[in-house]
């Protein structure tokens, strides 16, 4: 199955970051595409929000992974941009993120396919400056292997 959001500001890509984060569920996992500057800070920032997390949220590109557990389950947020081999994923453990109590966001999650869940949404953010500097278009998929 197959959603489109269409986004004319950031604060409403935050806004449909958020209502995706109020249904998220323990274990699921949520993989986030789209080239650099298209928003996906933004995005994960209004999953956060859905989710209660106060603090904020920024990209983890040096660390790969951070965790925030003050939400109503915890939110793992990847970014795997800089991973240099996959092995890397397994020295963090990242299947105990994947498949444990959490939400797992993974941005750049197209470098680490081989060993990404089954069962999951796929989310693609895109521009198109021919409808507007701020617009985005942002489709979710559900994986569901």
């Amino acid at each position: 199955m197959q959603t489109i959001y269409e986004s004319f500001s950031p604060e409403e890509t935050a806004r449909i970051g958020k209502a995706l984060g109020e249904m998220a569920l323990p274990g699921d996992v949520y993989t986030l595409i789209g080239d650099l500057g298209v928003g996906k800070t933004v995005f994960t920032q209004g999953i956060a929000e859905g989710l209660g997390i106060c603090e904020p949220v920024n990209s983890p590109t040096f660390t790969i992974v951070q965790v925030y557990d003050s939400g109503k389950i915890p939110f793992y947020h990847f970014d795997v941009y800089r991973i240099g081999d996959i092995e890397e994923m397994d020295e963090i453990g990242y299947e105990d993120y994947f498949y444990g109590e959490g939400l797992s966001m993974i941005e750049w999650a197209n470098l680490i396919e081989e060993i990404l869940p089954e069962k999951r949404k796929d989310i693609l953010i895109e521009k198109d400056l021919e409808k507007g500097f701020d617009y985005r278009k942002i489709t979710i998929t559900e994986v569901t292997g």
